[in-house]
């Protein structure tokens, strides 16, 4: 008698406990902004049942954008909350500022009310989605606000206005590196909101009049009231969603951080190599189109365990006699594999971010100590196990590309140290040798690199590294190898 599989159906309305929560999220940001839109206005059963189907399409018509060019984005509830907030809230403080601005208008009684709409700062959202998600989503979160907002108004020409408003602001703080380039960005929608503001009065046929000066005066103001919500907002959603921007990664990339001072008091050599493998992996991160400034920082942290058992480690070691020697192999292994669970616990200490602490647990990934293992190898006897995982890196192994940057830079780095011919041949054969090993073993599996990848990323190592070992003349009085010790060093003034 045959078995029978049974298959279990796919419900057509996906009712398990990960659609459950979408469906909740989805039912929760509608509600949110549906309050802007029906603010004010007669309700009644059609306006809210509408507008609800409205802002329901419009969110999963986002959210199917979203999962095509970034899958990873079903499963993370963090950034659709995210996504949503920044949606909800930019609409909700819209929203709130017109309600207080309208106030003002029928106050002084001098201003009609339909001008000091061009002052609702909603270009707010689509600056911190570029900030803190990327530009593609800025530009959705863009489409979907505008439209929202001429919903709101009854009014095509307004989506027009935050649309144009809303743009500007998000390319504006593409590759943003200092806080001073977000007041560059407002700047930039100030003009266009101006410029935007005018056109829509000449299509009214008021530009020749008072109206358009307070039209005009009104979006001006919009960029500067843009700005300082940004200013205020983005270390909140920061600190709340445990997101790491370009601004953050330049504050980490100050050599006065306290980790940074450390590393160059207790561990000097360990410093002057993450300064090294930081120039190499940026140049490579640059040349794969990944975040540059990531990879730098990175490079600067990856080896801050170091820190702790500084001596045992031969780049900080200055007397001739390493401590290694008086140590079992496997208890050197040991000592040099504590490097990276000590990394990640002064990384959480000094609250680096989660994308930084990561490399630091994989910028070794899963490799073999080799002169240990060789080491151990060599002095065996029949009756201990010797086994290569024993002196295998813990892990992970690098699950972006940044990390693997990292990695292949910190080995090439390393390995440069010991050759004797810097040649641009020699320093080429080296770097193909570590990185076809990396590709051997397997480290690179997890990372998404491809082999235009990794010819741009030997290129670029081989033109620093061979840059960095350039020849450079013998200055008089200075020729240390040719010098008689049994002379006095002759006068010679300090070469320039």
């Amino acid at each position: 008698m045959k078995n029978k599989q049974t298959t279990k159906k796919k419900h057509p309305f996906n009712l398990n406990k990960e659609g459950l929560i979408k469906y909740f999220l989805l039912a929760v940001f509608t509600a949110l902004l549906n309050i802007p839109v029906i603010w004010g206005k007669d309700l009644s059963l059609e306006l809210i049942s509408g507008t609800s189907c409205i802002v329901a399409l419009l969110l999963v018509i986002m959210y199917k954008d979203f999962i095509r060019y970034r899958p990873e984005i079903k499963k993370d509830y963090k950034m659709l909350i995210l996504i949503g907030t920044l949606l909800a809230g930019n609409l909700l403080i819209g929203r709130t500022f017109y309600f207080l601005l309208e106030g003002f208008s029928l106050m002084v009684d001098a201003i009609d009310p339909a001008l000091i709409v061009y002052a609702v700062p909603l270009a707010t959202g689509a600056m911190l989605a570029a900030l803190l998600i990327d530009i593609h989503t800025a530009i959705v979160f863009t489409v979907i606000t505008s439209l929202i907002s001429g919903l709101w108004l009854n009014s095509p020409l307004y989506s027009i206005f935050v649309f144009a408003a809303g743009l500007t602001g998000a390319f504006g703080v593409i590759s943003c590196r200092k806080r001073s380039a977000i007041w560059r960005a407002g700047f930039y929608v100030s003009l266009i909101c101006v410029f935007t503001a005018l056109i829509i009065t000449l299509y009214r046929g008021d530009l020749l009049t008072v109206a358009s000066l307070l039209a005009a005066s009104s979006a001006f103001v919009n960029g500067i009231i843009v700005v300082t919500l940004v200013s205020a907002l983005l270390p909140l959603f920061e600190y709340f969603f445990k997101l790491t921007t370009d601004i953050s990664l330049l504050e980490l990339l100050d050599l006065n951080q306290p980790l940074m001072r450390d590393l160059l008091v207790e561990a000097p050599g360990t410093y002057h190599h993450s300064i090294i493998v930081g120039n190499l992996a940026e140049a490579a991160a640059e040349a794969v189109g990944v975040n540059p400034l990531q990879a730098r920082v990175s490079a600067y942290y990856h080896d801050i365990g170091k820190i702790k058992m500084p001596d045992y480690f031969i780049e900080n070691q200055i007397a001739s006699v390493s401590r290694h020697d008086d140590l079992a192999p496997r208890m050197s292994s040991l000592i040099l594999l504590s490097h990276v669970k000590e990394g990640v616990e002064l990384a959480k200490k000094h609250n680096l971010p989660p994308e930084i602490t990561d490399i630091i647990q994989q910028h070794h990934g899963t490799s073999v100590q080799t002169f240990f293992y060789q080491k151990a190898k060599e002095q065996q006897d029949n009756v201990t196990l010797l086994r290569e995982e024993d002196f295998r890196y813990p892990g992970p192994k690098p699950q972006t590309r940044v990390a693997a940057l990292v990695l292949m830079a910190d080995a090439v780095e390393a390995a440069s140290r010991v050759l004797t011919d810097t040649s641009p041949a020699r320093v080429s054969l080296l770097v193909d040798k570590i990185i076809n090993h990396c590709i051997i073993d397997g480290q690179l599996d997890n990372c998404e690199l491809t082999l235009k990848d990794l010819r741009e990323i030997k290129t670029h190592f081989v033109y620093l590294l061979t840059s960095m070992y350039h020849k450079r003349i013998n200055y008089p009085g200075f020729d240390m190898e040719n010098e008689d010790t049994d002379k006095k060093p002759a006068k010679a003034s300090t070469p320039q």
